[in-house]
């Protein structure tokens, strides 16, 4: 089976990362095991100084995410105690990578979901914990938090990201505008993917982008990737994905190319597999999360 290596360049606390999930469950639906994927934390701000420098305050941080609501994530909107910065929250996802590598992506999406649907303080132990909560015996949440204070392994690797990160000077990301050099290095945004086959073909999706896009450059890289088509029942998606997908997420999964996704539609299905005991729904934000019953 072809297979194509996909890096992911995201911060958990990027709210344009955490929008850009539904069209990465989209892939993971279509693709499946044919695409291998690597995390790579770009520690946008190692504490919040940038932030308020720039003017940045708890309120209108919160009035923000406004503007990210049609992507169909869920969002909250009560104002943090103050601002934060991103550096301990990207050290905990690479502990888990070290400590934990099953568990990288749910601790990651754990902590998304806390940055956008809680007032969590995630540069903060007892904000970390919380956050951490959800994923319950699944993960060792103090030693994680531990070794992202302390863990050589975990300060190499996390220095190592941050440094891959910041070289996409002259690139394609840089020629579409959508690189940052906030710290100095020219570093790409989140969600950044790099697709790269076995044989040294490599393709770009810089910062946030459609799912089409991604699409195109899959197309283009190896035609002979095998496609899952729309899903017909939502509750496959919900099964098939590795973390509990939003609405939006798996609607985009159930969507035809091109189509819009039904929002309305799936949730009254997702719903109807709730009363028949097939998935359990969590509310979160504004919006929902859908397990597998029994998950």
């Amino acid at each position: 089976m072809p297979t194509i290596s996909v890096t992911h360049f995201s911060d958990p606390l990027c709210p344009w990362a955490y929008s850009a999930s539904p069209a990465h469950a989209l892939l993971r639906w279509r693709f499946g095991d044919q695409l291998r994927w690597r995390m790579v934390m770009i520690g946008l701000a190692e504490d919040s100084t940038r932030y308020e420098r720039n003017g940045y305050t708890p309120a209108r941080m919160a009035q923000g995410y406004a503007r990210f609501r049609r992507h169909g994530m869920p969002f909250g909107g009560q104002p943090r105690a103050r601002v934060t910065g991103t550096g301990l929250a990207c050290r905990v996802v690479v502990a888990a990578r070290v400590r934990q590598p099953d568990r990288e992506l749910p601790v990651f999406r754990a902590l998304q979901l806390a940055q956008f649907t809680s007032t969590a303080l995630l540069d903060d132990d007892a904000g970390l914990a919380a956050a951490l909560a959800r994923l319950g015996d699944d993960v060792d949440a103090a030693a994680l938090i531990a070794a992202a204070h302390d863990d050589p392994a975990v300060e190499e690797a996390y220095q190592a990201d941050r440094a891959l990160a910041r070289t996409a000077a002259g690139g394609p990301t840089e020629a579409q505008g959508k690189t940052a050099a906030s710290d100095g290095p020219v570093r790409y945004t989140a969600p950044s993917l790099i697709f790269e086959t076995g044989d040294g073909r490599r393709l770009e999706a810089g910062g946030f982008q459609t799912a089409e896009a991604y699409d195109v450059i899959l197309a283009n890289l190896d035609p002979s990737l095998e496609r899952r088509g729309p899903a017909a029942d939502p509750v496959d998606v919900v099964r098939a994905l590795p973390v509990a997908p939003t609405t939006r997420a798996v609607a985009v999964c159930c969507a035809p190319p091109l189509a819009e996704p039904d929002d309305v539609g799936v949730e009254h299905a997702l719903i109807e597999a709730a009363a028949d005991g097939r998935v359990v729904r969590e509310p979160v934000g504004d919006g929902a999360l859908w397990h597998p019953a029994g998950g």
